[in-house]
């Protein structure tokens, strides 16, 4: 249940930062989502670092507001919060999976230049995140199978990226980095 609360507080602190026009509190949220993800490595609090990182992306793209679509995709997207953040409340798993996934498809339903732009978002959402996870020392497969992406799209950013030390995890004994070096060759 820890997980569930942590994502409905996230979740009705990004409400709140929506409506009040903090794009930044929205990204400090998403991370410490990711950092309870780091944890926990659960795939909802991943979801939901996505979600919550793509969000503050398409907010602070104003230019974005101005295409033909918006106003849909924006309500589409508000309503799946508040009925994701019911679901969380009444500890329904299965209205909780359907609202997440209605949120990250709610692009399908977008036509055009706006239907580009926020695909790419959540592209670049995923891979952002998921050097996150990397950093923070789960490994580079795992992250990659964990947020549905290449290991060749997380390798290559997290190439370009300054990857902070590892700050989270704990080290690996010699026994488990043979282990671990074996199971990434299998």
């Amino acid at each position: 249940m820890q997980e569930k609360d942590n994502i409905l507080r996230i979740l009705a602190a990004t409400k709140e930062a929506i409506k009040d026009g903090d794009i930044p509190k929205i990204k400090n949220l998403s991370n410490q989502t990711t950092n309870t993800a780091v944890l926990d490595q659960d795939p909802e609090n991943i979801t939901v670092a996505v979600i919550v990182y793509s969000l503050s992306k398409i907010l602070e793209r104003e230019q974005y507001h101005k295409l033909p679509g918006w106003d849909s995709f924006y309500n589409i997207y508000i309503k799946a919060i508040d009925k994701t953040i019911l679901a969380l409340q009444k500890n329904d798993d299965k209205e909780l999976t359907k609202n997440l996934e209605l949120i990250r498809t709610a692009i399908h339903k977008l036509s055009g230049k706006l239907k580009i732009y926020i695909q790419d978002v959540f592209i670049k959402a995923r891979i952002n995140k998921a050097s996150n996870l990397y950093s923070h020392g789960i490994s580079m497969e795992k992250t990659a199978k964990l947020l549905g992406i290449t290991l060749f799209d997380l390798a290559n950013y997290a190439g370009q990226t300054d990857l902070p030390e590892v700050t989270h995890s704990k080290a690996l004994d010699v026994k488990a980095r043979i282990k671990l070096a074996m199971d990434m060759f299998q």
